[in-house]
């Protein structure tokens, strides 16, 4: 069977989830943004950082000593799951697709429900052409976090490639409850060519080859 959808070029995968941490002025209730002011103030702040959080604010600004820190969180045994989570993406972005295979599962290793390890292991399934298994770990994702909307957008593309086109359209549609209307207009055209398509498909003489 072909392809028998259009993916019009705003339908392009949504990018890598982070994961964050809040730090711990903000869970005490106080008002401090360590991501704004001068540098000095930063560096104030780092010696009461945890070591995930000092990678996170390394990673923050594209640091690239970044990696080493969520290594060392790694090492510390301070929020393994996320640190992995997180180096897998820099690994990703790197080109090292073996290595951000590795953290991504090792994740999961550690915690099969981690909603964001399952999103990104699905987006890197997903540049490898692999669209089974990135539509196994984007239902695991919107299992674990239904709030999420980027991974209804990407669990729809999938399914439309792998020519789920009814569940392609439900997916779609709950994104667009999820985001804004601004956000959710960039799908508009790609849900109408999925809608297209499907009734083409129900339609007895229409949609084969």
């Amino acid at each position: 069977m072909g392809q028998i959808i259009k993916f019009p070029a705003p339908a392009a995968k949504l990018g890598y989830r982070p994961v964050k941490k809040r730090s711990r002025a903000a869970a005490s209730g106080e008002q401090l943004n360590l991501f704004s002011g001068s540098g000095a103030q930063i560096l104030s702040l780092e010696s009461g950082l945890d070591p995930f959080e000092q990678a996170l604010l390394l990673d923050e600004r594209s640091d690239p000593k970044a990696a080493e820190a969520y290594e060392k969180a790694i090492a510390a045994g301070d929020c393994v799951c996320d640190a992995y989570c997180n180096l897998g993406i820099i690994e990703s972005n790197l080109g090292n697709t073996t290595k951000a295979l590795d953290c991504f599962t090792t994740a999961l290793k550690h915690d099969a429900r981690h909603s964001e390890a399952h999103y990104n292991l699905g987006n890197l399934y997903f540049e490898l052409n692999d669209f089974r298994l990135a539509q196994v770990h984007y239902e695991m994702a919107a299992q674990v976090d239904p709030s999420f909307a980027n991974v209804y957008f990407n669990l729809a593309l999938v399914q439309g490639l792998n020519h789920e086109l009814a569940n392609a359209v439900n997916s779609l549609t709950r994104y667009q409850e999820l985001v804004s209307p601004e956000d959710g207009r960039v799908a508009e055209e790609l849900l109408q060519n999925l809608r297209r398509s499907l009734e083409s498909v129900s339609k007895p003489g229409l949609g084969s080859t």
